[in-house]
């Protein structure tokens, strides 16, 4: 038989999960196509050197150092991003770096959006739209997967996840469906609080 606490609500605050979320574009944010072979050690050395960091080679995971990520589409395919200041020089460093290597380096910056969704209900918001499992064990932090949200093609990176404020997404659209996306999750964040503010 269940116990039943005298005087204490169901609906009390305490056993209820934290709500909210905050929706942001990321601003400034650099993005650079890069494709080369993961099997080719040169490739993966000259990218390793400079941006300190080594390409991921698992599906659906990143690779991230300071302000530089690089998010797995395939195996021989990786979106980096990084600030967009930063854009120019690191293209023509990988060049310089790979200049005998068969690779392909392009400036997709322009061509998506890049927003910020975050906090306890981050997770409850996406879940409306897109059908990826996006629990914390079978996406956990770094996870990033191409998939649909409200119809439209994202890729979505999970950033951060922290049990007290909630978990933090970016999903990156392409910039003709961006307004259209915004609306979405600013309607379906709605019932949480949804929140417009600057994304970092």
């Amino acid at each position: 038989m269940a116990e039943i606490v005298p005087g204490r609500s169901t609906l009390d605050p305490a056993r209820l999960r934290p709500r909210g979320v905050g929706l942001g574009e990321r601003l400034g944010l650099g993005k650079i196509d890069l494709r080369g072979n993961s099997q080719d050690r040169a490739f993966m050395a000259a990218v390793g050197r400079v941006f300190d960091l080594l390409l991921p080679g698992e599906p659906c995971t990143s690779a991230a150092r300071e302000q530089i990520a690089a998010l797995w589409l395939g195996p021989d395919q990786w979106l980096v991003t990084c600030p967009g200041s930063d854009v120019a020089r690191l293209m023509g460093a990988l060049r310089e770096a790979l200049a005998d290597v068969h690779v392909a380096i392009t400036d997709v910056t322009d061509g998506r959006v890049a927003f910020r969704l975050a906090g306890p209900s981050a997770r409850d918001v996406l879940a409306k739209g897109c059908p990826l499992d996006l629990h914390p064990r079978a996406f956990p932090v770094g996870g990033c997967a191409q998939s649909l949200l409200a119809k439209a093609s994202v890729l979505i990176h999970l950033v951060d996840d922290d049990p007290r404020s909630g978990a933090g997404f970016d999903p990156h659209v392409a910039r003709s469906f961006a307004h259209y996306l915004w609306m979405w999750l600013e309607d379906a964040g709605r019932e949480y609080g949804v929140q417009i503010e600057p994304a970092p």
